[in-house]
This record gives structure tokens, sequence and C-alpha cells, in this order.
């Protein structure tokens, strides 16, 4: 097939396992509803249910692609644009011919010495090209930014769900058939399920916290969702977010709204540079007097998040950010409360020590921020 050709088939089929991807996110809002009385309510649904595919055109394109990677006569060449793409692609035994470069987060080791195209938001399409990739692995959050660059080079692509926690899984069980890793898929599936079934009763009975989610970027912050990946381990724990029943990952929201919803408890995290974005946090939580009404505030109910547990897409570390989030959702004595402030310090201590700002250069940051 000449790279025309191969690049408008390509550019149909992937357009439909974009979509069968995506279409795999997990509705754990509650069907739009604000939340439960306590924290059993959002985690009712079985695992099964969470993981089950069970869409005709989904499966088609799944097995489509299947198809397609098996009648190639070499191992595709596949390129992971993100650290959390990387560490599916290390869990399923895949080789990379690419991945990206980060000031924060380490590639597993498999990839020490495969080739680095940029950061995550913004990869170097001149070395993706050169690299000549079979297929190009990405998070659905970046879609709408990194598929035009795709759709320009001759190579196929796959956006993944990595929203929550299920949506990991679900795409992993996904590439395991594409890519014959159908054994290792599993075994992380099954892992997952381990873990959910024991997890899933932990807060159960216990009354659901009301949260506010701040992500920060250098110089301001949005609204986290029930539908972004910290949202969604929130969700998981049982906790109410505040701002819960839209169909957005962020928000642009005013202090005076955020007050009005009267959080238990608010969460500050990064969505990149942590360093930048705790001193700003610090900064106007001193100075800006409307902070000081917020009961949650008011309580010392304010806890920073460690940034390698609460990034932008999920990842197998989820177990550990679940158990930072237990005692600051649900402090049942004074040594929770005091556990919850620890967390929160080291969170904010890693951040200021992290170097994230040093490590990255002026195009990056335009990128992260606009």
């Amino acid at each position: 097939m000449t790279g025309e050709k191969r690049r408008a088939a390509g550019g149909l089929f992937c357009a439909l396992l974009t979509g069968a991807l995506l279409a795999g996110c997990v509705d754990q809002s509650g069907g739009g509803t604000t939340g439960n009385s306590d924290a059993s309510g959002s985690q009712a649904e079985s695992v099964e249910t969470l993981l089950e595919i069970t869409d005709p055109e989904e499966k088609a394109a799944v097995e489509a692609a299947r198809a397609k990677v098996a009648a190639m006569e070499e191992e595709p060449r596949i390129i992971a644009t993100s650290p959390a793409a990387a560490d599916i692609c290390d869990r399923l035994e895949l080789d990379l011919v690419g991945v990206c470069s980060s000031s924060i987060s380490s590639m597993p080791e498999r990839y020490a010495d495969v080739e680095e195209v940029g950061t995550s938001m913004s990869p170097d399409m001149e070395i993706v090209a050169s690299l000549d990739p079979d297929w190009i692995l990405s998070p659905s959050s970046l879609q709408s930014d990194l598929q035009p660059k795709y759709e320009a080079i001759d190579t196929d692509w796959a956006f993944l769900n990595l929203r929550s926690v299920p949506g990991m899984y679900r795409s992993i069980q996904e590439l395991g058939v594409i890519f014959d890793r159908e054994e290792q898929a599993q075994e992380l599936v099954d892992e997952f399920t381990a873990f959910y079934e024991d997890y899933v009763t932990r807060n159960e009975g216990k009354e659901s916290p009301k949260v506010l989610i701040l992500m920060g970027l250098p110089g301001s912050y949005i609204i986290a969702t029930e539908n972004s990946y910290v949202g969604s381990l929130v969700e998981l724990a049982g906790g109410e977010n505040v701002y819960a029943g839209t169909d957005q990952e962020f928000l642009t929201v005013n202090t005076e709204d955020m007050q009005s919803r009267e959080p238990d408890v608010i969460l500050r995290a990064a969505h990149a540079l942590p360093d930048q974005v705790i001193e700003m946090f610090n900064e106007d939580f001193e100075t800006n007097d409307i902070w000081q009404h917020f009961t949650a505030v008011q309580e010392g109910r304010v806890y920073d998040l460690t940034y390698e547990l609460f990034g932008m897409s999920a990842k197998f570390n989820y177990p550990e950010a679940l158990e930072e989030l237990q005692p600051m959702l649900y402090p049942e004595n004074e040594e929770d409360a005091a556990k919850a402030k620890e967390n929160s310090d080291n969170a904010a201590k890693a951040a200021e020590d992290s170097g994230a700002s040093e490590k990255i250069d002026e195009e990056t940051l335009q990128e992260i921020t606009k």
C-alpha cells in the first residue's frame, strides 16, 4: 500500500478506533446526580460492569485493529507519547521505538535507550515521523491537540482513556487484543479486580465528604470534576465532588461560587510544574480573604496532593493515591487527622523540591499554560 493510500485507510480506521476507546470511558457520575448520602453509593457498580466491553462498534474496531497488526510482517513500531502510556506498554511487554520526555516522571527501564520524542503535550513531530511509527499511543485528554498532527504523517494512532482507573483497564484490555498481549492484559485486569473487590467496601456506610478539587497551573487554577483522573479517584473513594453532574473534565469557576458549594474538604493538585503551583496556592490562600470564609479552611481540611500520584492520567500507582486520600476524606480520630496533614506536608515538600521549573523550556511551558 502506498503511503498516501495507507494514510487514508489508517485515518479512517483510527477514527473508529479512537471513538471506540473513548466510548469505553466509564460513567461514574451517577447519571448526573450530585452524589449520595454515604460513601458506598458511588461504588455500587460491580467490577464486571466497570470493565465489560459490550459495544458492538467498539468490539469491531478492536478486532479490525488486531487483524491489521497480525497481518504485519514485523513487530509494529510503536511510540508512547506520555509516561502513563509508556507504563502500560511496559506492563504489556511491548517494545517501543519512541517515548516522551518528562521533567518529573521517569520512564520504565525497558525504554532507557529508546529515543525521546518530546513532551506529552507537544511531541516533536519531526522526530516522531523520522521513527516511522506504525502506531502512536496517547492519552485521550490530548486528542484535540494531537490528532491533527498525527493525521499529517503516515501512521495509525489510538487515544487511550486514562481519565479513570476503570477506563485505563478497559484500554489495557483492548490493547492486549490488538497487539497480541491478552495474557499480560488479563493479569493486569485480575490485579485490579482483586483490588477493587477488596477496596469497594472500605468506606461503605460512611458519610460522603463534599470535595472541591483545585487543579493548579502556573499562575492560575481550574476545577477538576469527576470526569478528571483526580476526580475519579475521589469518587472511587466515595467522595462527593461539589461540581459533579457535568460532562466536562475541568471548569473555570469564581471563588464565590466555590464557597456556595460548601465543600468539607479542599484538595489541591498540580497539572504541571508542581514547584510553581504549590507556591501559587500558598500565596493565594494567604492573601485572598475569601478563602478564610470556607469551612474547609477554617477547619484545616485543605490538603496538597502528591504530584506523582495525582496527575492528569491514570497510572498503576492508584492504590497509593487512594491510601493518601483516605485520612483526608475520612478522618476518624486525631491520628487520622495528623496523617492527613503529614501526607499533605510531604506532598508540598516534594513539589517544592522537584525543581520542575528548572527542567522545562519556554516552548513547553507555553503548551502547558495555553
